[in-house]
């Protein structure tokens, strides 16, 4: 079944607390859409920057917001050691979220683990959980999962249900849906995300949803029913969007958008630094050229 998920901001407040306020009214936002969201990311959802307990009460919140009427999901940041991913599944069963993602393992210092030891960590993990886990395999860590362990894992352990594919190109993705195609398969941002679907892929994950969920629900649901027209259309401004907003900043600069068009979205969260105005008025300007703005009711 096709979807697409938010990897959702934490809208903070100018003080760097969370607003929760914001929070709910931005993940209302996305579930009125019929967008998904996964929680507290390391990248979007500013996840390397909040405490234990700042983690829980943002999963808290989107399961109290979110739960029934979109799938709500952990996501949580690259762990150092077994032990850490296990202790975040275990906050996000406590919970109650409907699924987390399991990172691929991160030991920092420019360190790659063996395949061995990726292994050992993913079945450590595993074996550590029951709730319903869905396996990342990121650029961000610098190496790709096996294709091969993640189908034998999946037989191993049914709770795990998907599998998020992070790579730049092609060759990974379509070696992860031979090898466990049964499973829900997505692509993270949305440049792969017709070519994920044509591949029989479930769909993608974006940043880009917290500011155009529409147009990210669009893309999927169009090639769901068949509405070439439709779905190409949002998806090549989907895709330009990106493309800007990453060339500015990223999530910086769609805070401070969020912030313009008078939509819950908050401040980012030290080290990092809000973008400039002529980064906005360029997204802005950008967005007047296209039909995101008539989807998405602005």
């Amino acid at each position: 079944m096709t979807s697409t998920y938010a990897i959702a901001i934490t809208p903070f407040a100018a003080d760097g607390t969370i607003d929760e306020g914001a929070l709910r009214e931005h993940l209302t936002r996305l579930a009125d859409a019929g967008v998904g969201a996964y929680l507290g990311g390391g990248g979007s959802g500013e996840g390397f920057t909040m405490s234990t307990s700042e983690a829980r009460r943002v999963l808290e919140v989107g399961v109290d917001s979110l739960r029934g009427r979109v799938p709500v999901r952990s996501m949580g940041v690259e762990p150092r050691t077994a032990l850490e991913m296990i202790d975040h599944l275990h906050l996000a069963s406590d919970v109650g979220v409907d699924a987390a993602q399991v990172y691929s393992l991160d030991p920092g210092h420019g360190h790659r683990p063996t395949p061995a030891e990726v292994e050992r960590y993913l079945r450590t993990v595993l074996d550590a959980t029951s709730i319903p886990c869905v396996v990342s395999s990121h650029l961000s860590v610098g190496y790709r999962l096996s294709p091969a362990l993640l189908a034998t894992l999946a037989s191993e352990h049914p709770h795990l249900i998907g599998v998020n594919c992070s790579h730049p190109d092609a060759g990974p993705l379509i070696a992860v849906l031979d090898a466990v195609g049964q499973l829900e398969v997505h692509v993270g941002g949305p440049g792969q995300g017709l070519l994920a679907l044509s591949l029989g892929a479930d769909g993608f994950l974006s940043s880009e949803a917290n500011l155009a969920p529409r147009t990210c629900a669009a893309v999927v649901d169009g090639f769901a029913a068949g509405d070439l027209e439709g779905c190409t259309a949002a998806f090549g401004d989907l895709v330009r969007l990106s493309t800007l907003l990453y060339g500015l900043g990223g999530i910086r600069v769609t805070k401070a958008v969020l912030r313009r068009l008078g939509l819950p979205g908050g401040f980012v969260r030290p080290p990092q630094l809000d973008a400039d105005d002529s980064a906005v008025d360029r997204v802005l300007a950008f967005l007047a050229t296209t039909s995101i703005g008539e989807r998405e009711g602005w």
